[in-house]
């Protein structure tokens, strides 16, 4: 049996009792119906099963009543029908309130029919609507064959299978991202306990149901489809159309995100860019074959990622690699930006058409969102982020791959510790980076000479507030939080600086100069430790 209590109440000839208390619980599921003639009852009670009886282990003593509706709320109880009329004419009221305060189905049950004549009434109501549901089941399934021989992968293919299976579902892939959702419920309880190593398995949640099957796609687990509903419990029946459902998306997601993926843009495009970097053929062999694939990220203004993974890297190294690339592809940060990623060397490289993210704030800040989804999952190891700077001919894509190479190069000797590194930050270094070791040194001594000549715990104080202040671009409160201290502390200190070395922080010769002589100090740093 599977049926709320409200739809119980509806079926002849329990429709002739009413519902009397606990109304907030009429949509519990009524799975089986028994009658209780022992007090220890509670003992035995199963999960949505609902209990008859004529009040008669309990008509002396209302308190026990009471303790008994509280059990079987406990138990997960449908609810229970009381017959009045032999032993109680009416239930008594603290019975009622304690009902209602549980959320938890009391019935007052019709005198004139038996216990037999009542649960036979359900028993037959049950028959004749799983015989109509089989029914519809084996026509969802001819349906979802015919929609699967004649589909196209196209926008709607979701909401179409969707209709025609009318449970709601979510697909999940298999590097944990929510690639479609029509359940109620959110990502947080449609993700729960990932990564997920079971295979097919009904859940509880949320007060409903939850059944998840895997997607797989040539013996392996490309996502997984997730059913759920609230108001109706699944019917054993329906694994099958569940599991139907699981292949056609099956087919579905290894369209989309496999076959044609990995065939055009790992192999092909991946193996015309290597030969691009190596000056074998020109940019417009690259452009034309991007563009015959519907790739149109160089069209305009674009700029360039550079993913490596830092350490965790054993023999192994491959799958590593294919791993971050498959987690960039399905990254929900990238959900409506125009970007394609591929394989190269030791990481992966990406280009972002450079429009895309106008409302979404800089790229940099995405890349941090988008590392943040990754890290959190702990599944891949360390990966770092380089971004070239924006560029707006195809002519300069070999630049901008050099330009995210070189930001890990010069992060790594300038100690810059940021998980996403900009090639702007270290370009400074990049450009002065043949200025002779004396030349550096003078220069550096000179900038900054009268905060030099202080006492040695004020300058170092007074330098670090500087350096700070400088690297998160002049941003007072930004360098306060690097510092731990109150931004009046940090304006302070910067209107002492500015006096001692005559340096006016709104004027960018003054900043720029500044600028260099500390980054000469950390190259002057990388190199004494050579």
């Amino acid at each position: 049996m599977n049926m709320t209590v409200e739809q119980a109440l509806s079926v002849y000839p329990l429709s002739e009792g009413r519902l009397i208390a606990g109304r907030d619980g009429a949509a519990r599921i009524v799975k089986s119906v028994n009658v209780m003639d022992a007090p220890d009852i509670t003992e035995w009670i199963k999960d949505g099963e609902m209990l008859f009886t004529t009040a008669y282990v309990m008509k002396d003593r209302p308190e026990e009543a009471i303790d008994l509706l509280r059990k079987l709320h406990a138990r997960g109880s449908a609810g229970l029908g009381i017959k009045l009329g032999r032993f109680w004419t009416n239930v008594p009221q603290s019975i009622v309130e304690e009902a209602d305060r549980l959320g938890f189905p009391l019935i007052e049950l019709p005198y004139q029919f038996t216990f037999s004549d009542q649960m036979n009434g359900l028993f037959h109501a049950e028959l004749e609507r799983n015989t109509r549901s089989l029914q519809r089941l084996l026509e969802k399934q001819k349906k979802l064959m015919q929609f699967a021989l004649g589909a196209q992968s196209d926008s709607m293919f979701f909401e179409q299978v969707q209709a025609i299976v009318e449970t709601p579902f979510a697909v999940v892939s298999s590097r944990g991202h929510l690639i479609y959702n029509a359940t109620s419920y959110g990502d947080k309880q449609l993700l729960e306990g990932w990564p997920w190593r079971e295979g097919v398995r009904r859940l509880r949640a949320g007060g409903g149901e939850m059944y998840r099957v895997p997607v797989e796609y040539k013996r392996e687990c490309i996502g997984y489809a997730v059913f759920g509903r609230h108001e109706v419990a699944f019917m054993k029946e329906e694994e099958g159309l569940f599991v139907q459902t699981a292949e056609i998306l099956a087919h579905h997601l290894s369209c989309i995100y496999r076959d044609e993926l990995e065939r055009s843009l790992n192999r092909d495009l991946g193996g015309m860019f290597a030969r691009y970097l190596s000056q074998d053929v020109p940019v417009g062999m690259l452009t034309a074959q991007m563009e015959d694939l519907g790739i149109r990220v160089l069209g305009g203004s674009y700029q360039c990622v550079l993913t490596k993974v830092m350490s965790g890297v054993d023999g192994a190294h491959r799958e590593v690699i294919k791993a971050v690339r498959e987690e960039l592809e399905y990254n929900p940060a990238f959900r409506e930006l125009e970007v394609v990623h591929f394989v190269v060397g030791n990481g992966v490289f990406s280009i972002f058409r450079g429009d895309e993210w106008a409302g979404s704030g800089k790229l940099p800040d995405i890349m941090n969102r988008a590392l943040g989804c990754m890290l959190d999952k702990g599944i891949l190891p360390q990966i770092r982020m380089s971004v070239s700077n924006k560029k707006t001919k195809p002519a300069v894509l070999r630049q901008a791959y050099m330009e995210c190479s070189e930001a890990f190069e010069l992060a790594e000797r300038l100690g810059v510790a940021d998980k996403v590194v900009r090639f702007e930050s270290v370009e400074l270094a990049y450009v002065f980076r043949h200025v002779p070791t004396n030349e550096m040194r003078t220069y550096g001594q000179e900038v900054l000479a009268e905060l030099l000549a202080k006492d040695p715990d004020y300058a170092h104080e007074m330098l670090r507030t500087l350096e700070a202040f400088l690297e998160h671009d002049g941003q007072v409160n930004e360098a306060a939080k690097h510092l731990f201290v109150h931004r009046n502390t940090v304006a302070y200190r910067l209107e002492k600086i500015g006096e001692i070395l005559g340096a006016d922080f709104k004027k960018m010769n003054d900043l720029l100069r500044l600028k260099l002589a500390f980054m000469f100090r950390r190259m002057l740093d990388e190199r004494d430790s050579e």
